[in-house]
């Protein structure tokens, strides 16, 4: 028995059809059964009463409390083990989690649909932006993750709700879920998917989001493996002292012998740093 949580906001146009046909997918892949919680998130529209009309179970948040936060509530509230969490505007294929629900059962602890085509590439602004955050998450996992934030998963209920206070109530959940089961070694697959393009406008504020993600990121580093975060920071002191030093040889006199010296002590202190960190991180874990 599987659930699916689908948080939604001001998507009374894309609920309904959504709702219906992941019941019309299933049903043919002799999924049967199945329940599908939709998490009407403050919605000012019909939204709700539309998902409830399609044959979901319905909860209401009373004001929009966060894409995170909503799935949050979903999984909590979900009847069974197994979890699916898919977005309400039809952008992921529904068709593919039948697919998915097949990988998870060899063992995995958590599938994610990796989105590909033009639909996800999109903007020239988006598309740099998604790559950095990409680039920032796998030097913080240490493994190369195809799509970071995607938001067609399948995983359990009992083994992601421990993860709950580190995870955003924001767009940022499935990144830092991305990342708790990567850095406490849960097993993450990816799956190739199409993406598709939404109904309705987006409800990602581009900049906004992306610093909130940024910082869970950095969150994530200082949580479950905060000496990469410090040898980042080394590192980039040490690269300033080698520069005052190759300035000094280059003739710029000893304010750059200094400077360069002052940057390479900072990078030795913070590693320090980072090394006692890393082992109060490790006895705290223990506990």
């Amino acid at each position: 028995m599987i659930s699916i949580v689908i948080p939604a906001f001001n998507e009374e146009n894309a609920i309904a059809d959504t709702v219906a046909t992941l019941r019309s997918r299933l049903d043919a892949a002799g999924i049967t059964g199945a329940e599908v919680v939709v998490v009407d998130d403050g919605s000012s529209d019909r939204t709700g009463e539309r998902a409830v009309g399609a044959g979901a179970r319905v909860l209401r948040n009373l004001e929009n409390l966060g894409y995170g936060f909503s799935l949050k509530r979903g999984i909590t509230e979900a009847a069974n083990d197994t979890i699916v969490i898919s977005d309400a505007d039809g952008t992921y294929p529904i068709d593919r989690i039948p697919d998915l629900l097949s990988r998870y059962r060899e063992g995995w602890d958590m599938v994610v649909g990796a989105r590909t085509g033009s639909h996800y590439r999109e903007s020239a602004i988006k598309a740099p932006l998604r790559r950095l955050l990409q680039g920032l998450v796998e030097f913080t996992a240490g493994r190369s993750i195809p799509d970071p934030n995607s938001g067609l998963r399948v995983f359990s209920r009992k083994t992601i709700m421990p993860f709950f206070p580190h995870l955003s109530d924001r767009f940022s959940f499935t990144t830092s879920s991305t990342l708790g089961y990567m850095l406490k070694k849960k097993t993450v697959l990816y799956v190739p998917i199409d993406y598709h393009k939404r109904i309705g406008s987006s409800k990602v504020r581009l900049v906004r989001d992306s610093l909130r993600t940024l910082q869970y990121i950095v969150s994530a580093i200082a949580y479950y493996n905060p000496l990469k975060l410090f040898i980042l920071l080394a590192g980039i002191l040490a690269a300033f002292g080698v520069g005052g030093f190759i300035a000094a040889a280059l003739g710029a006199g000893e304010a750059a012998i200094s400077g360069g010296m002052v940057a390479v002590v900072a990078a030795v202190l913070v590693f320090a740093i980072g090394l006692l960190a890393e082992q109060i991180n490790q006895i705290s874990l223990k506990e």
